[in-house]
């Protein structure tokens, strides 16, 4: 059992890199990672709602605790053992801050990825990506 679940949006480029450097550091496979557009996520997964966790990060803790957006991103690097990339989102004086841009971000990854990385969500793609 891992002490923490990260349910991600695996169609989307930017939030898929992530994840996968995040997979890189987890040699202790403290994490687990769940894409929410997995075809038998709703039956395997049945108390997180898909459209609510599309909208905003979710994990889930071992002992069941549903936390959010920047809340997973801190508790999945630190598990990791990178908590000093993150700490700053939790400061006090950052985290109104950290939290306003990251629901920015939540609201517009597809269109950020895209300016970003070039590439486009795609539900029909192996990987949730299509490539330009």
């Amino acid at each position: 059992m891992t002490e923490l679940t990260v349910f991600y949006d695996g169609g989307c480029p930017l939030c898929k890199i992530e994840i996968d450097h995040l997979r890189k550091f987890n040699n202790e496979n403290r994490v687990s990672f769940e894409d929410i557009g997995h075809p038998s996520f709703s039956s395997r997964f049945p108390l997180i709602n898909v459209e609510n966790a599309s909208k905003v990060l979710h994990g889930q803790t071992s002992n069941g605790d549903i936390i959010l957006a920047l809340d997973v991103t801190y508790l999945a690097w630190s598990l990791v053992g990178k908590r000093r990339w993150v700490a700053a989102l939790r400061w006090p004086f950052i985290r109104p801050t950290a939290n306003v841009m990251y629901r920015f971000f939540a609201r517009y990854r597809h269109q950020i990825s895209f300016l970003v990385t070039g590439k486009r969500r795609c539900s029909s793609c192996a990987d949730g990506v299509e490539r330009e």
